[in-house]
Protein backbone atom coordinates (compact mmCIF):
# COMPACT_ATOMS: atom_id res chain seq x y z
CA UNK A 1 0.00 0.00 0.00
CA UNK A 2 0.99 3.31 -0.70
CA UNK A 3 1.64 4.23 3.70
CA UNK A 4 4.27 1.12 3.30
CA UNK A 5 6.85 3.60 2.15
CA UNK A 6 6.45 6.37 5.08
CA UNK A 7 10.08 5.50 6.66
CA UNK A 8 12.78 6.21 3.52
CA UNK A 9 13.68 2.21 2.56
CA UNK A 10 10.96 1.03 4.75
CA UNK A 11 11.45 -2.59 5.79
CA UNK A 12 9.72 -4.92 3.27
CA UNK A 13 8.36 -8.71 4.12
CA UNK A 14 8.51 -10.04 7.67
CA UNK A 15 10.32 -6.68 9.32
CA UNK A 16 8.04 -3.97 7.34
CA UNK A 17 4.06 -3.12 7.67
CA UNK A 18 4.69 0.21 9.07
CA UNK A 19 1.24 2.52 9.55
CA UNK A 20 0.72 5.56 7.70
CA UNK A 21 3.06 7.80 10.42
CA UNK A 22 5.99 5.55 9.05
CA UNK A 23 6.04 2.92 12.11
CA UNK A 24 3.64 0.90 13.40
CA UNK A 25 3.42 -2.78 15.30
CA UNK A 26 4.91 -5.31 13.10
CA UNK A 27 2.75 -7.97 13.94
CA UNK A 28 -0.11 -8.52 11.58
CA UNK A 29 -2.52 -6.05 9.44
CA UNK A 30 -5.44 -6.30 12.22
CA UNK A 31 -3.11 -4.83 15.05
CA UNK A 32 -3.72 -0.95 16.39
CA UNK A 33 -1.03 1.23 16.52
CA UNK A 34 0.32 2.55 19.70
CA UNK A 35 -1.50 5.51 20.63
CA UNK A 36 1.51 6.55 22.64
CA UNK A 37 3.74 6.72 19.89
CA UNK A 38 0.93 8.38 17.41
CA UNK A 39 0.91 11.62 20.27
CA UNK A 40 4.45 11.82 20.26
CA UNK A 41 4.65 12.18 16.46
CA UNK A 42 2.05 14.56 16.93
CA UNK A 43 3.74 16.70 19.18
CA UNK A 44 7.10 16.79 17.25
CA UNK A 45 5.15 17.46 13.83
CA UNK A 46 3.62 21.10 16.11
CA UNK A 47 6.95 21.99 17.25
CA UNK A 48 8.58 21.79 13.82
CA UNK A 49 5.40 24.25 12.85
CA UNK A 50 5.42 26.50 15.65
CA UNK A 51 8.09 29.16 15.49
CA UNK A 52 10.32 28.59 19.39
CA UNK A 53 10.22 24.94 19.05
CA UNK A 54 6.61 25.11 20.66
CA UNK A 55 7.37 26.70 24.25
CA UNK A 56 5.36 28.85 25.69
CA UNK A 57 6.77 32.12 24.35
CA UNK A 58 6.44 30.83 21.00
CA UNK A 59 2.99 29.48 21.55
CA UNK A 60 1.88 33.31 22.78
CA UNK A 61 3.53 34.29 19.53
CA UNK A 62 1.45 32.13 17.54
CA UNK A 63 -2.14 32.94 19.30
CA UNK A 64 -0.85 36.86 18.81
CA UNK A 65 -0.29 36.21 15.03
CA UNK A 66 -3.62 34.46 15.01
CA UNK A 67 -5.53 37.01 16.46
CA UNK A 68 -3.76 39.82 14.43
CA UNK A 69 -4.71 37.78 11.21
CA UNK A 70 -8.36 37.63 12.40
CA UNK A 71 -8.07 41.12 13.42
CA UNK A 72 -6.74 41.73 10.13
CA UNK A 73 -9.32 40.27 8.00
CA UNK A 74 -12.10 41.48 10.35
CA UNK A 75 -10.92 44.70 9.17
CA UNK A 76 -10.97 43.70 5.29
CA UNK A 77 -14.02 42.36 5.67
CA UNK A 78 -16.29 44.71 7.95
CA UNK A 79 -16.80 48.43 8.49
CA UNK A 80 -18.79 50.09 11.20
CA UNK A 81 -20.99 53.25 10.25
CA UNK A 82 -21.46 55.81 13.43
CA UNK A 83 -25.13 56.63 14.16
CA UNK A 84 -24.50 60.69 12.94
CA UNK A 85 -22.28 59.34 9.51
CA UNK A 86 -23.64 57.80 6.05
CA UNK A 87 -20.57 55.51 4.14
CA UNK A 88 -20.64 55.48 0.18
CA UNK A 89 -18.93 52.39 -1.05
CA UNK A 90 -16.58 52.69 -4.38
CA UNK A 91 -15.84 49.34 -5.84
CA UNK A 92 -12.92 49.34 -8.21
CA UNK A 93 -13.27 53.34 -7.55
CA UNK A 94 -16.52 53.49 -9.17
CA UNK A 95 -19.60 54.57 -6.56
CA UNK A 96 -21.51 51.04 -6.22
CA UNK A 97 -23.62 51.83 -3.29
CA UNK A 98 -24.45 54.19 -0.16
CA UNK A 99 -25.25 53.03 3.57
CA UNK A 100 -26.71 54.31 6.85
CA UNK A 101 -25.09 53.69 10.50
CA UNK A 102 -24.33 49.97 11.27
CA UNK A 103 -22.22 47.03 10.83
CA UNK A 104 -21.44 46.60 6.95
CA UNK A 105 -19.88 43.98 5.09
CA UNK A 106 -17.51 44.84 2.25
CA UNK A 107 -14.92 43.46 0.06
CA UNK A 108 -11.43 44.38 1.19
CA UNK A 109 -9.22 46.82 -0.72
CA UNK A 110 -7.98 47.89 -2.82
CA UNK A 111 -11.51 45.75 -4.43
CA UNK A 112 -14.07 48.31 -2.61
CA UNK A 113 -13.12 51.21 -0.57
CA UNK A 114 -15.26 53.12 1.92
CA UNK A 115 -15.43 56.53 2.71
CA UNK A 116 -17.64 58.35 5.34
CA UNK A 117 -19.68 62.09 5.74
CA UNK A 118 -21.19 63.29 8.70
CA UNK A 119 -24.45 63.86 8.17
CA UNK A 120 -25.98 65.06 11.58
CA UNK A 121 -23.29 67.57 12.31
CA UNK A 122 -24.24 70.84 11.82
CA UNK A 123 -21.33 72.79 9.97
CA UNK A 124 -20.42 76.14 10.71
CA UNK A 125 -19.15 78.58 7.98
CA UNK A 126 -17.92 82.26 9.00
CA UNK A 127 -18.08 84.63 6.32
CA UNK A 128 -16.23 88.49 7.15
CA UNK A 129 -15.20 87.48 10.89
CA UNK A 130 -13.42 84.77 12.61
CA UNK A 131 -14.65 83.99 16.13
CA UNK A 132 -13.03 82.94 19.10
CA UNK A 133 -14.29 79.67 18.72
CA UNK A 134 -12.83 78.53 15.28
CA UNK A 135 -9.56 78.15 17.09
CA UNK A 136 -7.54 81.24 15.79
CA UNK A 137 -7.08 83.30 19.59
CA UNK A 138 -9.65 86.05 19.69
CA UNK A 139 -11.98 86.95 16.99
CA UNK A 140 -11.17 89.46 14.26
CA UNK A 141 -13.16 91.16 10.95
CA UNK A 142 -11.48 89.41 7.60
CA UNK A 143 -12.42 93.26 5.12
CA UNK A 144 -11.39 91.11 2.17
CA UNK A 145 -14.81 89.16 2.84
CA UNK A 146 -16.43 91.25 4.84
CA UNK A 147 -16.42 95.30 2.83
CA UNK A 148 -19.61 95.24 0.86
CA UNK A 149 -21.72 97.63 -1.39
CA UNK A 150 -25.03 98.74 -1.45
CA UNK A 151 -27.33 99.65 -3.60
CA UNK A 152 -27.18 103.41 -2.59
CA UNK A 153 -23.54 103.19 -3.15
CA UNK A 154 -22.34 103.12 0.45
CA UNK A 155 -20.09 100.94 2.14
CA UNK A 156 -21.04 98.51 4.80
CA UNK A 157 -19.03 95.55 7.13
CA UNK A 158 -20.62 92.68 7.10
CA UNK A 159 -20.03 89.57 9.05
CA UNK A 160 -22.50 86.23 9.35
CA UNK A 161 -22.55 82.87 9.70
CA UNK A 162 -24.26 79.65 7.46
CA UNK A 163 -25.06 76.89 9.41
CA UNK A 164 -25.67 73.78 6.94
CA UNK A 165 -25.62 70.03 6.79
CA UNK A 166 -24.42 67.00 4.98
CA UNK A 167 -28.54 66.10 2.87
CA UNK A 168 -26.79 63.46 0.92
CA UNK A 169 -23.24 61.80 0.95
CA UNK A 170 -22.83 60.58 -2.56
CA UNK A 171 -23.72 64.28 -3.75
CA UNK A 172 -21.19 65.66 -0.83
CA UNK A 173 -18.33 63.58 -1.49
CA UNK A 174 -18.16 63.30 -5.39
CA UNK A 175 -20.27 66.49 -6.87
CA UNK A 176 -17.30 69.00 -5.67
CA UNK A 177 -14.43 69.22 -5.12
CA UNK A 178 -14.16 71.06 -1.37
CA UNK A 179 -17.54 71.77 0.03
CA UNK A 180 -16.71 73.70 2.71
CA UNK A 181 -14.83 76.26 0.26
CA UNK A 182 -17.43 76.24 -1.90
CA UNK A 183 -20.55 77.28 0.53
CA UNK A 184 -17.87 79.75 2.02
CA UNK A 185 -17.49 80.95 -1.67
CA UNK A 186 -21.26 80.98 -3.04
CA UNK A 187 -22.45 82.15 0.69
CA UNK A 188 -20.01 85.51 0.07
CA UNK A 189 -21.13 86.44 -3.40
CA UNK A 190 -24.94 85.65 -2.67
CA UNK A 191 -24.97 88.12 0.45
CA UNK A 192 -22.89 90.74 -1.55
CA UNK A 193 -25.82 90.24 -4.14
CA UNK A 194 -28.25 90.54 -1.98
CA UNK A 195 -26.91 94.00 -0.21
CA UNK A 196 -25.82 95.56 -3.44
CA UNK A 197 -30.05 95.35 -4.23
CA UNK A 198 -30.37 96.94 -0.53
CA UNK A 199 -30.16 100.04 1.16
CA UNK A 200 -27.80 100.93 3.58
CA UNK A 201 -30.20 101.93 6.58
CA UNK A 202 -32.77 99.71 6.22
CA UNK A 203 -30.21 97.40 5.67
CA UNK A 204 -28.64 97.65 9.38
CA UNK A 205 -31.56 98.13 11.26
CA UNK A 206 -35.06 96.61 10.56
CA UNK A 207 -34.44 94.56 7.72
CA UNK A 208 -31.68 92.68 8.90
CA UNK A 209 -34.10 89.26 9.16
CA UNK A 210 -35.73 89.86 5.61
CA UNK A 211 -32.03 90.21 4.28
CA UNK A 212 -31.01 86.61 6.41
CA UNK A 213 -33.97 85.08 5.09
CA UNK A 214 -33.37 86.38 0.96
CA UNK A 215 -29.56 85.02 1.19
CA UNK A 216 -30.78 81.61 2.50
CA UNK A 217 -32.85 80.90 -0.32
CA UNK A 218 -30.54 81.71 -3.10
CA UNK A 219 -27.76 80.26 -1.45
CA UNK A 220 -29.60 76.83 -0.91
CA UNK A 221 -30.71 77.43 -4.82
CA UNK A 222 -27.01 77.62 -6.00
CA UNK A 223 -26.05 74.39 -3.81
CA UNK A 224 -28.98 72.57 -5.41
CA UNK A 225 -27.68 73.46 -8.78
CA UNK A 226 -23.97 72.13 -8.04
CA UNK A 227 -25.75 68.97 -6.97
CA UNK A 228 -23.92 69.59 -3.43
CA UNK A 229 -26.31 67.19 -1.68
CA UNK A 230 -26.12 70.02 1.30
CA UNK A 231 -29.19 71.58 3.34
CA UNK A 232 -28.91 75.40 4.15
CA UNK A 233 -30.02 75.59 7.86
CA UNK A 234 -29.95 79.24 8.57
CA UNK A 235 -27.72 82.25 7.47
CA UNK A 236 -27.61 84.21 10.84
CA UNK A 237 -25.97 87.86 10.06
CA UNK A 238 -23.35 89.09 13.02
CA UNK A 239 -22.72 92.48 12.13
CA UNK A 240 -23.59 95.37 9.31
CA UNK A 241 -21.31 98.27 10.37
CA UNK A 242 -19.99 101.52 8.31
CA UNK A 243 -16.16 100.94 7.79
CA UNK A 244 -14.04 102.18 10.78
CA UNK A 245 -12.75 104.79 9.20
CA UNK A 246 -15.80 106.29 8.78
CA UNK A 247 -17.55 105.38 11.75
CA UNK A 248 -17.38 108.65 13.41
CA UNK A 249 -19.23 110.44 9.91
CA UNK A 250 -21.21 108.16 9.41
CA UNK A 251 -22.69 108.08 13.41
CA UNK A 252 -23.06 112.11 12.70
CA UNK A 253 -25.36 111.66 9.99
CA UNK A 254 -27.53 109.06 11.39
CA UNK A 255 -27.86 111.50 14.60
CA UNK A 256 -28.59 114.56 12.31
CA UNK A 257 -31.31 112.02 10.00
CA UNK A 258 -32.95 110.95 13.43
CA UNK A 259 -33.24 114.61 14.35
CA UNK A 260 -34.78 115.33 11.04
CA UNK A 261 -37.26 112.86 11.82
CA UNK A 262 -37.78 114.37 14.71
CA UNK A 263 -38.29 117.73 14.00
CA UNK A 264 -40.32 116.49 11.45
CA UNK A 265 -42.56 114.35 13.60
CA UNK A 266 -43.13 117.82 15.88
CA UNK A 267 -44.05 119.63 12.90
CA UNK A 268 -46.57 117.13 11.74
CA UNK A 269 -48.05 116.67 15.04
CA UNK A 270 -48.07 121.06 15.19
CA UNK A 271 -50.46 120.72 11.64
CA UNK A 272 -52.85 117.60 12.99
CA UNK A 273 -53.18 119.72 16.30
CA UNK A 274 -53.70 123.26 14.28
CA UNK A 275 -55.95 121.51 11.82
CA UNK A 276 -58.08 119.82 14.41
CA UNK A 277 -58.29 123.05 16.78
CA UNK A 278 -59.41 124.99 13.33
CA UNK A 279 -62.35 122.03 12.35
CA UNK A 280 -63.70 122.12 15.95
CA UNK A 281 -63.49 126.12 15.93
CA UNK A 282 -65.54 126.57 12.69
CA UNK A 283 -67.87 123.42 13.97
CA UNK A 284 -68.86 125.76 16.59
CA UNK A 285 -68.95 128.82 14.41
CA UNK A 286 -71.59 126.94 12.49
CA UNK A 287 -73.38 125.34 15.15
CA UNK A 288 -73.69 128.96 16.94
CA UNK A 289 -74.60 130.69 13.81
CA UNK A 290 -77.06 127.96 13.61
CA UNK A 291 -78.64 128.58 17.17
CA UNK A 292 -78.67 132.03 15.91
CA UNK A 293 -80.54 131.72 12.85
CA UNK A 294 -83.63 129.85 14.71
CA UNK A 295 -83.14 132.46 17.37
CA UNK A 296 -83.64 135.42 15.52
CA UNK A 297 -86.35 133.41 13.82
CA UNK A 298 -87.95 132.34 16.54
CA UNK A 299 -88.18 136.06 17.88
CA UNK A 300 -89.22 137.55 14.01
CA UNK A 301 -92.05 134.92 14.38
CA UNK A 302 -93.20 136.05 17.87
CA UNK A 303 -92.65 139.65 17.12
CA UNK A 304 -94.94 139.09 14.12
CA UNK A 305 -97.48 136.62 16.36
CA UNK A 306 -97.34 139.51 18.42
CA UNK A 307 -97.95 142.66 16.25
CA UNK A 308 -101.13 140.72 14.03
CA UNK A 309 -102.54 139.99 17.70
CA UNK A 310 -101.57 144.41 18.76
CA UNK A 311 -102.82 145.01 15.01
CA UNK A 312 -106.59 143.02 15.72
CA UNK A 313 -106.70 145.14 18.89
CA UNK A 314 -106.22 148.47 17.53
CA UNK A 315 -108.92 147.95 15.04
CA UNK A 316 -110.79 147.45 17.72
CA UNK A 317 -110.13 150.82 19.86
CA UNK A 318 -107.71 152.43 17.75
CA UNK A 319 -107.16 155.55 20.70
CA UNK A 320 -106.86 153.28 23.39
CA UNK A 321 -104.26 150.77 21.65
CA UNK A 322 -102.25 154.25 20.19
CA UNK A 323 -102.02 154.75 23.88
CA UNK A 324 -100.94 151.68 25.41
CA UNK A 325 -98.09 151.36 22.87
CA UNK A 326 -97.34 154.69 23.63
CA UNK A 327 -96.89 154.51 27.02
CA UNK A 328 -95.33 150.80 26.82
CA UNK A 329 -92.98 152.70 24.12
CA UNK A 330 -91.67 155.17 26.74
CA UNK A 331 -91.55 152.58 29.73
CA UNK A 332 -88.93 150.82 27.71
CA UNK A 333 -87.09 153.91 26.75
CA UNK A 334 -86.99 155.85 29.90
CA UNK A 335 -87.16 152.67 32.06
CA UNK A 336 -83.15 152.18 32.86
CA UNK A 337 -82.07 156.43 32.58
CA UNK A 338 -81.79 159.00 34.84
CA UNK A 339 -84.70 161.26 35.52
CA UNK A 340 -84.73 164.76 36.70
CA UNK A 341 -87.91 166.34 36.73
CA UNK A 342 -88.22 170.47 36.50
CA UNK A 343 -91.12 172.58 37.19
CA UNK A 344 -90.74 175.72 34.56
CA UNK A 345 -93.44 177.70 36.24
CA UNK A 346 -92.00 177.00 39.46
CA UNK A 347 -92.10 180.35 42.05
CA UNK A 348 -90.56 179.52 45.03
CA UNK A 349 -90.86 175.65 44.14
CA UNK A 350 -87.87 172.94 44.17
CA UNK A 351 -86.39 174.06 40.77
CA UNK A 352 -85.71 170.22 40.27
CA UNK A 353 -86.71 167.22 42.02
CA UNK A 354 -83.48 164.75 41.54
CA UNK A 355 -85.94 160.93 41.57
CA UNK A 356 -82.71 158.98 41.08
CA UNK A 357 -81.07 160.36 44.04
CA UNK A 358 -84.16 160.07 45.88
CA UNK A 359 -83.94 156.28 44.62
CA UNK A 360 -80.87 155.84 46.28
CA UNK A 361 -81.27 157.19 49.34
CA UNK A 362 -84.47 155.39 49.76
CA UNK A 363 -82.87 152.61 48.63
CA UNK A 364 -80.00 152.95 51.33
CA UNK A 365 -82.08 153.94 54.28
CA UNK A 366 -83.42 150.35 54.19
Amino acid sequence: MPWNNQSGGGRRGGGGGGGPWGQGPSGGPHQQPDLEELLKRSQDRLKQVIPGGGGPPGLLIFLLVLAGAVVAAWFAFFFVVAADENAVVLRLGKFDRQVDSGLHFRLPPPIEEVRVAKVKTVNITEVGFESPLAGRGGGRDVTSESLMLTGDENIVVVGFAVSWLIRDAKEYLFNIQNPRDTVKEVAESVMREVVGESDLAPLITEARAKTEAEVKKRLQEVLDYYGAGITVQAVSIQKTDPPALVLESFLDVQAAQADKEKYQNEATGYLNKAVNEAKGEAERIVLTAKGYQQQAVADATGQAARFLKVYEEYKKAPEVTRKRLYLETMERVLGGADKIILDSKGQGVVPYLPLDQLQKRKEGGN
